[in-house]
């Protein structure tokens, strides 16, 4: 009885998930903790989404971040899976234990890029790059990579948005209140970065989308 209840379950875990969905939101996760950790994190590129509006609560109201960040994440993931679905939900949960395991994966390593603290622009270039292709990869497959995806992706599927749009909105609504304590210098490089990995999030979902439908057009004209 409990074999076939745990076989059943698994299979209901399992399904609308193959092999290579895995993978490529594993690769994702690799991807986008390797550049945040090796670029943003010993640059102080600022984020904006659920991590920068965590230290901004964190600076002004004083609540630490091991507090808040789930509470805004649970948030985010409330929302997702109103208007999104238990799939959704499913699959990330898959990237989001990813992209914490990999975090932890490349602290056990020394810094494996040159320290760009010197080179704010090239920073904040690079950091999107890794940032917008990662992400891409996981939200091209259904999932998110924190609530920051989860919020995006609800918003876009609310009000029609260009993905990159939604991205973008989150971030900049964080990044204005951040004025209020960060240099707008500083703010300055934050917005590249993340107007470059939103970018880069759209285009890598619109090439999913593109061949998904250039293929299923293929299979009705035969």
């Amino acid at each position: 009885m409990f074999k076939d209840l745990f076989k059943k379950l698994t299979n209901k875990l399992l399904e609308g998930l193959s092999v290579k969905k895995v993978l490529l939101i594993i690769l994702g996760a690799a991807v986008c903790s390797f550049g945040i950790h090796n670029i943003h994190q010993r640059t102080a590129i600022t984020e904006g989404g659920v991590i920068g509006m965590m230290l901004l609560i964190d600076r002004w109201l004083g609540l630490p971040p091991a507090v808040i960040t789930p509470v805004l994440d649970i948030t985010c993931y409330a929302l997702a899976f109103r208007y999104l679905g238990g799939q959704f939900i499913k699959i990330s949960v898959i990237s989001t234990l990813s992209v914490s395991l990999f975090y932890d994966f490349w602290e056990m390593f020394p810094p494996m890029l040159p320290d760009l603290s010197a080179y704010p622009l090239a920073a904040a270039l690079a950091g999107g790059v890794f940032v917008g292709i990662g992400v891409g990869l996981i939200v091209r497959q259904g999932g998110s990579s924190g609530g920051d995806d989860a919020l995006a992706l609800t918003i876009s599927h609310v009000t029609r948005w260009r993905l990159s749009r939604a991205y973008l909105f989150t971030d900049l609504v964080v990044l204005v209140l951040s004025l209020s304590y960060i240099p707008l210098q500083r703010i300055f490089f934050s917005l590249i970065t993340v107007t470059l990995s939103s970018f880069l999030i759209d285009r890598v979902q619109d090439i999913s989308f593109q061949r998904t439908s250039q293929a299923a057009q293929e299979g009705l004209t035969d």
